[in-house]
């Protein structure tokens, strides 16, 4: 579920009415410097598509009429998610996308999740900021692999946070990235890659995040 703390609300954006020209929507972006704002409507609360200021400086640049409605060349019509989106669809949602437009339960305009934000959120459940170690645990997605790997790291100490990533059938390339809490030594990680490489689970790369500068 999306959390309404990612989102940035309607009331903190730069947003152009419908009704407004091209000419006007120009000048909005320019003035904001932003390459792209939703358009709403004259309510200022449904929502009707983005406008790109590189759309417009093709338009004008072909000699197009720059007091033409924004709405000639809105984008991304059908772009949104509900407040109450899973975050798979999300990331699908986003994908291309400088932000991904937000819709509350009446659907109506409730504001705008970006790129940034979404990779902030992501960041924090790594715990980056907490973790000594990343592991990458390489397996063949086998039924009970990820209990297998968890046992092994858990007999020397907690896990920081999981993320499992891909896996193409027929590959060894299923990809589980293990954080470790700030309080394991060189010591320790050895002991936990030795154990893991034992029951024949490779560990291709191993992330310090001591080295990093903290976020």
């Amino acid at each position: 579920m999306l959390l309404k703390s990612l989102v940035k609300p309607k009331e903190r954006l730069t947003t152009v009415r419908e009704d407004a020209t091209l000419e006007e929507a120009l000048q909005i972006l320019e003035d904001s410097g932003f390459r792209c704002v939703p358009i709403l409507d004259e309510t200022g609360q449904l929502f009707r598509g983005n406008i790109y200021k590189m759309h417009i400086y093709r338009h004008k640049s072909r000699g197009g009429d720059m007091s033409l409605p924004v709405t000639t060349l809105l984008k991304n019509a059908t772009k949104f998610i509900s407040v109450n989106a899973a975050f798979f669809n999300v990331f699908f949602s986003i994908k291309d996308l400088p932000y991904i437009t937000v819709l509350d339960d009446n659907n109506h305009f409730y504001g705008i999740l970006t790129h940034a934000r979404l990779l902030d959120m992501l960041s924090q459940s790594w715990n980056v900021n907490v973790g000594s170690y990343v592991l990458t645990v390489v397996s063949s997605g086998e039924r009970g692999d990820l209990a297998s790997m968890a046992k092994i790291i858990t007999k020397y100490t907690s896990i920081a946070s999981v993320m499992s990533l891909d896996a193409q059938g027929g590959e060894l390339v299923h990809r589980t990235l293990f954080t470790l809490p700030s309080d394991v030594g060189k010591k320790k990680l050895d002991r936990i890659v030795d154990n893991l490489e034992r029951k024949e689970f490779r560990v291709p790369e191993i992330e310090d995040l001591q080295s990093y500068d903290r976020i």
